[in-house]
């Protein structure tokens, strides 16, 4: 596998560390994995590719259940962080989401939280990405991914002296502080592609996938909900024909 380029996501992982699992959008992962093996029809022994992995709370989750993960990030931080402990099943390395070079190798691919796919500075590093995903699942698989919603993002602007939208690009721009393990701050900047339920559409059909549902969703609060203005993301179920 080709070695990652230099991404501006790395020093912040980097920082971050164990830290990342302190932030409140991490402690819904056993939700998420509980609604995901349902939706995507998930049996024990299934092969499952997560995209963009962390510190691996997904990929552990998923494992714990009797699946076989293997979990890829650009941050060498975060997989030595998710190989410690791993359960049985549970497998990372690292490489940069526009580099995946699997071919029909699993059941379902998932990208999760903005993790490999929303932080490329907009859509065409992402449809790199999806179009990826799109190859490593066997044919009839299932693709999961999660994109933070422009619905949510311009319905709720947030505080806009820290927030820049891009109307153009759909790109948010994110001033933050960032702290690890000791307390010590950090500030940095943030850039998300925020997506439409049709974009997300067109963008899986691009890459040959056929979509089975986009939901409103929040972190650790998965669900069947149509889309809407209210939930801060974004879940796309597809699968390949």
């Amino acid at each position: 596998m080709t070695t990652p380029e230099p991404h501006w996501f790395e020093p912040i992982a980097a920082h971050l560390g164990t830290a990342y699992l302190r932030y409140a959008f991490t402690k819904g992962t056993e939700q998420e994995v509980e609604f995901l093996v349902d939706a995507l029809s998930l049996s024990s022994g299934d092969r499952v590719l997560d995209v963009g992995c962390g510190p691996g709370r997904h990929a552990h989750a998923f494992a714990r259940r009797g699946l076989e993960v293997v979990g890829v990030d650009i941050s060498e931080r975060f997989i030595d962080l998710a190989t410690q402990n791993a359960p049985p099943g549970a497998t990372f390395r690292r490489c940069d989401a526009r580099l995946l070079d699997f071919t029909e190798e699993f059941d379902a691919v998932i990208s999760l939280c903005q993790g490999g796919f929303g932080l490329l500075n907009g859509e065409d590093g992402d449809a790199v990405v999806l179009d990826g995903m799109a190859r490593a699942v066997r044919p009839g698989g299932r693709v999961a991914l999660s994109a933070f919603s422009a619905y949510f993002r311009l319905h709720h602007p947030g505080d806009e002296s820290l927030h820049g939208f891009d109307a153009d690009t759909g790109v948010d721009h994110e001033h933050t502080v960032v702290k690890n393990e000791d307390g010590e701050e950090k500030p940095v900047e943030l850039w998300t592609t925020c997506y439409t339920p049709r974009e997300l559409r067109l963008l899986a059909r691009s890459v040959g996938l056929a979509v089975d549902h986009v939901w409103s969703v929040d972190p650790g609060a998965y669900g069947r909900r149509v889309p809407d203005l209210d939930h801060a993301e974004l879940l796309l179920v597809a699968h390949r024909p």
